[in-house]
């Protein structure tokens, strides 16, 4: 039987724990305070059965504490037990606001440094905890995820290692770029989770003016490779959907890939419409930029950016010159990777605030229960877009 907040009222797997890794522990810090208000509300309505017996703590966090020693080695110290625990380690692979010193030298972390600090964190759990689950938003080499010449399968590697050599159960991923790299772990958990409800929340939230039906406003998928995530906003949202093929270069390598020639459009009319231009991450951010200058000269009307991850790895200042053009309207990211006090300070910038949503999966996880609705959210994003539409409506009667 289940209480007010879906949770049966089952034992747990284990007492919870959570470590956040250098980088994340502003995000760890907020899925803290929900599961502590939940739970605190819980154990007031179930305080005399045994199942919830323990179960309200002050925090769940576990400290500890990551040194680098002067020659760039470190380790990881727990200072609190996790024997017995359900452990969740979240890690951002992508943080670079995190430094430390090598050799004189301020270093920001690699992704590589942060997957060698989740292993030394595994590490010092050694085997005291009942499970580990690793909340990883974006994948380590992610994007390194199938093997086309000779040449490494980072990702999958990498799942290996921890899954099969350190004992991780789960993966908890949003928004992976390929999620059949979880081929090369297939007897453990790996959960992709997309944002698509908090991403439409956050629009409707900040952008009071939109029309979301076919005749105002279209999905557009910036290649082929995203068309999967963008058939699903298109469905759930009626609207039609529009793709740009990239046309390529593949007689040259730059930067690791093959340059972009031409990036050519596929699709209905866009002329007077919003455009939802939907990603999995924002890198450099050219491709994004090119494709909202190729819609603005099809006569699109406003356009909207809405990524996973916001890397922004050749900084800001394009995508301030595209805000001042009138080529983007706004660019949404969750928080679920670095953004940094620049970005969030722009004007253009919208974040999506991913917390409550990683709390209600651990909440469920831990109760060792299906988060197969939390992975569905289409009947959420139906009730939001009618309370969005019937406000609309009271606000244009309003105006008689």
């Amino acid at each position: 039987m289940a209480d007010a907040f879906g949770i049966p009222n089952t034992i747990p797997v284990g007492p919870l724990g959570i470590i956040a890794l250098p980088g994340c522990e502003d995000l760890a810090k907020k899925i803290d305070d929900y599961l502590t208000s939940w739970r605190r509300e819980r154990e007031s309505e179930h305080k005399d059965t045994i199942a919830f017996y323990g179960y309200e703590r002050d925090s769940y966090l576990v400290r500890a504490n990551f040194t680098r020693f002067g020659s760039g080695e470190g380790k990881c110290l727990l200072n609190d037990t996790v024997r017995g625990y359900d452990i969740y380690i979240i890690v951002d692979c992508f943080n670079h606001g995190v430094t430390y010193e090598m050799f004189g030298h301020n270093i920001p972390y690699s992704p590589d440094d942060h997957f060698a600090n989740l292993k030394r964190a595994i590490s010092a759990i050694a085997g005291k905890a009942r499970r580990i689950s690793v909340i990883m938003p974006m994948l380590y080499e992610g994007r390194q995820h199938k093997r086309s010449r000779r040449e490494s399968l980072d990702c999958a590697i990498a799942l290996q290692e921890i899954c099969l050599n350190m004992g991780v159960e789960n993966i908890i991923t949003f928004d992976a770029h390929d999620d059949r790299v979880q081929n090369a772990i297939p007897l453990k958990g790996f959960e992709n989770v997309h944002p698509t409800y908090q991403m439409i929340k956050a629009l409707t939230k900040n952008f009071n003016d939109l029309h979301i039906d076919k005749d105002h406003m279209m999905v557009i998928s910036p290649d082929e490779g995203g068309m999967g995530r963008c058939i699903y906003y298109s469905s759930v949202l009626g609207l039609d959907l529009g793709m740009f093929y990239k046309r390529r270069d593949y007689s040259r390598v730059v930067n690791g890939r093959n340059p972009i020639l031409e990036h050519q459009f596929l699709g209905d009319n866009v002329e007077g419409r919003d455009c939802l231009l939907i990603d999995d991450m924002i890198s450099s951010g050219d491709s994004m930029i090119e494709v909202a200058t190729k819609l603005k000269e099809l006569r699109a009307n406003r356009i909207f950016i809405c990524t996973c991850f916001g890397l922004f790895c050749n900084g800001l200042e394009e995508f301030d010159k595209a805000y001042e053009n009138g080529l983007i309207d706004g660019v949404f990211t969750t928080n679920l990777v670095y953004r940094s006090p620049e970005l969030l300070a722009r004007k253009w910038y919208f974040e999506v605030d991913m917390s409550k949503y990683c709390s209600l999966i651990i909440d469920t996880l831990n109760h060792d229960c299906s988060i197969s609705k939390l992975l569905n959210p289409a009947e959420r994003i139906a009730k939001r877009l009618a309370a969005y539409n019937e406000k609309q409506k009271k606000e244009q009667l309003s105006l008689y």
